[in-house]
């Protein structure tokens, strides 16, 4: 088991307490006890015995004890360490570490001798198997143009939305082939977001990283039951739920030219309703550059990673998608800087980018690694490596060159996976000083996501070097996401103690259930908008902790399947990890 090495002996680990912590009293009022989520930070989910396990006191206490949760019995203590004040959360906290225990079981940590306790976690082999398929089966939920039964979705069935088997071409996508008007058939894929649109840029990063995974743990997908109507035929369940928005993804190829329409959308965001009811037109949207090298580089990729895949269907829709990147390669090369201008009668989602340079590069990479041709030297020169998102994609061509197996890319798998570690070192060297634990030192809209994608940056370096040295940097990457953060929140709707309830989210709003549907991601704590409740809700000026679970909070607490993605790579990494 990987995580043993760093299952880290504590010098300072206390003598456990006579009488087993306390007495009778006090062992039933810390079982009976509330979960104090202002004083006590945990993964709400769970560790693995070998893992780095430690929890977050927001309280002056010098000492912790680990209970049983179901007797309350004193089974580890320890003293605390020292407080650290972080600038980004506006408070103090100290570590609780009891990676020294191993036992599997449920716990709670509580203040030492006092009734004020953590919500009860897991330790055991298998705490992560259920939020991974949880995760994956999240985009299941939010597919278009299918009905979601109640054999595959329980109590979030509900009939099939936007079959877009009729979608307007808008005056900003016509062309000599499809004037304005035109009808055309893009049917599939997912709901971005929280709307009811698809947009082909967003959809890139999502379909790379799923993709990404499917490269680096084909064994762990095969074994993954997602219980998707698909299942049980010859191909991965994750793969299929992928192929899912990859199948629609190609429509958005105009076949005459080659350009990538940028999405695909009403005129204007609808009100919360579910997505059967809402029917008004839809139109794909003028082809961009952004979009079509996007386009390029992701069908790149799928040629790679199916075309020698056990799947007949698979390496058949390897040819497809080769042929589909070159001709967006030959548009974007005749329309090098056409920028996504929204047009006046359409109010959705921009996802505008002035700087193509980043998914330039990214194209030529792929490209070049699907036709076995290596760029020429300097080809690196001038990228770095930084957290992907939507709009930043240079390191997904990194990665994808680093991983390469083609020797004829030796000299630039060598330049990718050395800037891909440096960076990832970096990230760690961070997570070493920061009082939470993790790398992220800046919150931009989707800061969860962030937190996933430097996980997935450290889980490639570990690929690349062999070394487990990142393992607890990544362990508090997953901490963060499901409980040990400012916030007390595990960000997964559906798992953990406290989880969002009241996301931005349109079906979720609209059906009924009290439960948002589960596995989604929400965007998590930022301050760049403060505004988009009105009246205004409160929410913290720190940007770690300002997070607020109301569904008007679309800027903290809407979902989106690009920032599902990574959390799928993390989780499904560590589940494939377990003993």
């Amino acid at each position: 088991m990987i995580f043993s090495k760093f299952n880290l002996l504590l010098g300072t680990v206390a003598a456990l307490l006579l009488a087993g912590c306390g007495d009778n009293a006090l062992k039933k009022a810390r079982v009976e006890a509330p979960p104090a989520t202002d004083a006590i930070l945990v993964n709400q989910v769970g560790y693995y015995p070998d893992a780095s396990k430690v929890a977050l006191l927001r309280a002056d206490a010098d000492n912790f004890e680990l209970i049983d949760a179901s007797t309350g019995r004193c089974v580890f203590g320890a003293e605390s360490g020292e407080p650290l004040y972080w600038e980004l959360s506006g408070d103090t906290v100290r570590a609780a570490d009891f990676s020294a225990f191993t036992t599997p079981g449920t716990y709670r940590i509580c203040l030492e001798g006092r009734d004020i306790c953590s919500a009860p976690f897991r330790i055991g082999d298998d705490v992560y198997g259920e939020i991974t398929r949880g995760a994956v089966r999240s985009y299941y939920l939010n597919r278009t143009a299918i009905e979601i039964t109640e054999e595959f979705g329980g109590k979030w069935a509900r009939p099939a939305g936007h079959p877009d088997t009729a979608v307007i071409v808008h005056t900003s996508a016509a062309s000599a082939g499809r004037p304005a008007g035109t009808l055309i058939s893009s049917p599939g894929g997912w709901y971005d977001a929280g709307d009811f649109n698809k947009y082909v840029v967003n959809s890139s990063i999502t379909n790379y990283t799923l993709l990404l995974f499917y490269q680096m743990f084909p064994d762990y997908c095969r074994s993954l039951d997602l219980n998707i109507p698909e299942s049980g035929n010859d191909i991965p369940d994750l793969v299929d739920e992928l192929l899912w928005n990859l199948r629609w993804y190609l429509t958005m190829q105009d076949p005459a030219d080659g350009g990538v329409y940028h999405k695909l959308t009403n005129l204007a965001f609808n009100a919360f309703m579910m997505p059967h009811q809402a029917t008004e037109p839809r139109y794909v949207v003028m082809k961009s550059t952004a979009a079509t090298l996007d386009f390029a580089a992701v069908t790149a990729m799928a040629y790679r990673v199916f075309a020698n895949d056990p799947s007949e269907e698979l390496r058949a829709l390897a040819a497809t998608c080769l042929e589909a990147s070159d001709k967006a390669m030959n548009w974007a090369a005749a329309h090098p800087d056409v920028i996504y201008r929204q047009p006046d009668d359409v109010s959705t989602g921009a996802y505008g980018d002035d700087n193509l340079s980043d998914e330039l590069f990214w194209a030529k990479a792929e490209t070049a690694l699907a036709h076995g041709k290596a760029p020429g030297e300097g080809f690196i020169e001038g990228v770095r490596a930084v957290t992907p998102t939507w709009n930043q994609s240079e390191t997904l061509g990194l990665i994808s060159m680093a991983l390469s197996s083609d020797d004829s890319f030796a000299p630039l798998r060598e330049a990718a996976a050395s800037l891909l570690v440096a960076y990832a070192d970096e990230l760690a060297v961070k997570s070493e000083k920061c009082p939470y634990r993790i790398s992220l030192d800046w919150f931009a809209w989707g800061s969860t996501s962030d937190v996933a994608n430097q996980a997935m940056i450290k889980i490639v370096a570990m690929k690349i070097t062999g070394s487990d040295r990142y393992l607890p940097s990544l362990q508090a990457d997953l901490n963060w996401l499901l409980g040990t953060n400012p916030t007390g929140y595990c960000f997964v709707t559906g798992f953990g103690t406290l989880s969002p309830m009241y996301i931005h989210h349109r079906a979720s709003g609209a059906d009924g259930v009290p439960e948002p549907v589960p596995g989604f991601l929400v965007g998590g704590p930022n301050t760049v908008v403060m505004n988009d409740c009105q009246p205004p809700v409160e929410r913290s000026i720190f940007p770690a902790k300002s997070y607020s679970d109301v569904e008007c909070s679309y800027s903290t607490n809407e979902i989106a399947i690009n920032w599902n993605a990574p959390l799928v790579f993390l989780l499904g990494a560590i589940d494939s990890m377990k003993p």
